[in-house]
Parts: C-alpha cells; structure tokens; sequence
C-alpha cells in the first residue's frame, strides 16, 4: 500500500472515530432542544423500573440493564384496547425487541398518544424468572 493510501485511510479511520464520540451527545442535545421528555429507566433481575407520562409527550427512553443482558419489547396498545385499535405508542422504530447489554443505555423514542397502561416485557431469555419479567408506561 502507498504511502498516500496508508495516510488517507488512517484519516478516515479518525474521521470516523471522533464522530461516533461525539454522535451520542449530540442526540442528547437535539432530543432536549426538541420537547423531549428524557427517562431512564434499569432493567434488572425480573424487573423494570415503572414508567409515568402524560399524553401527548414525546419520550426519550434510556433503558440500562444493570446485571445481565436483558431485551425489552413494548406493547404500542394499551391494556383493554381491542386488538385492532391504533397505538397509543407511536414507537419511531420498527423493531419488536431491543437488546440490552449489561451496562450499556439503549435509546427507544416514542410519543406517548394516548392515556392508558402499556406492558413491557423482556424479550430476550434472562434466566428462571424471565417470564415474569414484566413492567409499564402509564400515560395520563
């Protein structure tokens, strides 16, 4: 390899570092500039920690699991919804299932809708009490 090429992909390399440093910040800082309601949250051996907002408020949920890994998946309907109704969770992300890595904060953005209780669950197999692991988003 040149000694151009070894140098112009060294910088790359560099470019791309510094910006997955600086990314998680700057993410924190348009989510408080745009309304966004910030809630940290743990996943831990068989729970979460429960979660309240009020309707219409945009949510930036920082879940952390703090003695495994774990995996949370959100239910967009509230309880005693008929099955077809439309959420009350407008989830920005497509998927049904987050991986949580022991210690390290994953992000889900939703809007909170419409008043009601959603379950949360674990999604990924975490031991004997899994299926009992269990939690809420109560919006009023």
């Amino acid at each position: 390899m040149s000694r151009k090429r070894f140098y112009l992909c060294s910088l790359a390399l560099l470019a791309l570092e510094i910006c997955a440093v600086l990314a998680p910040a700057s993410r924190v800082v348009r989510a408080q500039d745009s309304g966004m309601q910030v809630i940290e949250m743990t996943a831990k051996k068989y729970e979460f920690s429960p979660v309240r907002v009020k309707a219409g408020t945009k949510v930036q949920l920082k879940v952390t699991a703090t003695d495994r890994d774990h995996g949370i998946a959100i239910d967009a309907v509230a309880d005693g919804a008929a099955k077809d109704s439309a959420p009350g969770l407008i989830i920005d992300s497509p998927e049904k299932c987050w991986k949580l890595p022991k210690g390290e904060p994953v992000t889900i953005n939703f809007t909170a809708q419409t008043a009601g209780t959603y379950q949360i669950k674990c999604c990924l197999h975490c031991g004997l009490g899994h299926g009992g692991m269990k939690g809420t988003i109560v919006v009023e």
